[in-house]
């Protein structure tokens, strides 16, 4: 089982330009608000028309530009659960599970009782949507959406729309429901700590163009582009220009060592919030001078944002954000100077 993608479509200024394959289990596709992952989603769906390239499954083409090749969504047999679970409106739970599973002809063997159990909908079955909670509304769609039988199962920002308590307990139904699935699924989302726990793989995407699939500890620890490192939860990074010693930090003013292979192709460098330590000495390798902003006490601990000594002006990418428990930040006050320090092998070298 193999779903290749590799399409393009305008949208007025805006180009989705993707290319990708998807295996067997979960795959992320993890981008800002408007990088295209939705519309790519209803490409694959056939609720919308890419203007040119493939889409097939398994050998099947679903979509293919030069042959004239554009089958229907109901002959696609693709699953999309959206952030606000779309049901009917007018039917009730047991209803809307009943209609899907007539129109399947064959029922595959499901039943809507066996749904409703199974999703944890008891006593909901005459139901409408508006009497159900968001949570309800999103493990109802996707009892419908299941019984379907879908070949791939793509998921929308499936927790967007709820609170923190319903979105951890969705998030666990959603990986049971994706691991007995056992097909290829898709799960879109801008959260990289839901795409961390939810994928085993993932496809950064990026003003409409896709990066490489990757495995999903590489690219927490290893990205290498500005958008995957930004994507992954880093907090600093700067313009960078290749030096005698390393890397310059153009927007830290700061020369840096880097043990990371790193060539003409870096544009960029980024380091962690919890990589950057206070230093006691202004000796050692990476080690710059740095004024004090502004002292943040967090749930858990202290973010201390400082500007370095050598920045060439107080713009926000000139800040850093350094993350230490409160014993560590115990003293430090604004107008503070202090110095930090970050071990070469966490200077990540980034392209564009």
């Amino acid at each position: 089982m193999l779903l290749y993608v590799k399409i393009r479509r305008r949208a007025g200024k805006f180009l989705l330009d993707a290319e990708f394959e998807a295996g067997p289990g979960v795959m992320g596709l993890l981008g800002a608000s408007g990088c295209g992952k939705s519309m790519t989603l209803k490409c694959i769906a056939g609720v919308l028309r890419p203007d040119e390239g493939i889409i097939s499954y398994d050998g099947r083409i679903f979509f293919d530009s030069h042959r004239g090749i554009n089958l229907p969504p109901r002959v696609r047999c693709v699953g999309l659960l959206f952030q606000n679970g779309a049901l009917f409106p007018n039917m009730t739970l047991a209803g809307s599970v009943a209609a899907v599973l007539k129109a399947r002809k064959d029922g595959g063997g499901l039943s809507v009782p066996a749904l409703v159990k199974k999703f944890h909908l008891e006593g909901l079955e005459n139901h409408y949507p508006e009497n159900m909670s968001g949570g309800q509304r999103q493990r109802a769609a996707l009892a419908c959406i299941m019984a379907r039988g879908p070949s791939v199962l793509m998921l929308d920002e499936p927790l967007s729309a709820l609170d923190s308590y319903l979105r951890w307990q969705l998030e666990g139904e959603l990986s049971r429901v994706a691991s007995e699935f056992g097909g290829v699924t898709l799960y879109v989302s801008h959260n990289r700590d839901e795409v961390y726990r939810m994928c085993s793989r993932v496809c950064v995407m990026n003003a409409g163009r896709t990066e490489a699939v990757r495995g999903i500890d590489d690219l927490f620890e290893s990205p290498d582009t500005l958008a995957s490192c930004l994507l992954s939860g880093c907090k600093n990074y700067s313009r960078a220009e290749i030096s005698p010693r390393g890397i310059f930090a153009l927007d830290w003013g700061t020369e840096l060592e880097c043990a990371l292979r790193f060539g003409p192709e870096t544009e960029y460098i980024g380091v962690r919030s919890h990589y950057i330590r206070k230093s006691e000495t202004n000796t050692g390798v990476n080690v710059f001078a740095c004024r004090i902003e502004r002292v943040t006490r967090d749930v858990f601990g202290t973010i201390v944002s400082v500007i370095p000594v050598g920045a060439p002006s107080d713009e926000n990418f000139s800040r850093v954000r350094m993350e230490m428990s409160r014993e560590e930040a115990e003293g430090l006050r604004a107008g503070d100077e202090i110095y930090a320090r970050v071990r070469p092998e966490d200077v990540m070298p980034l392209k564009k």
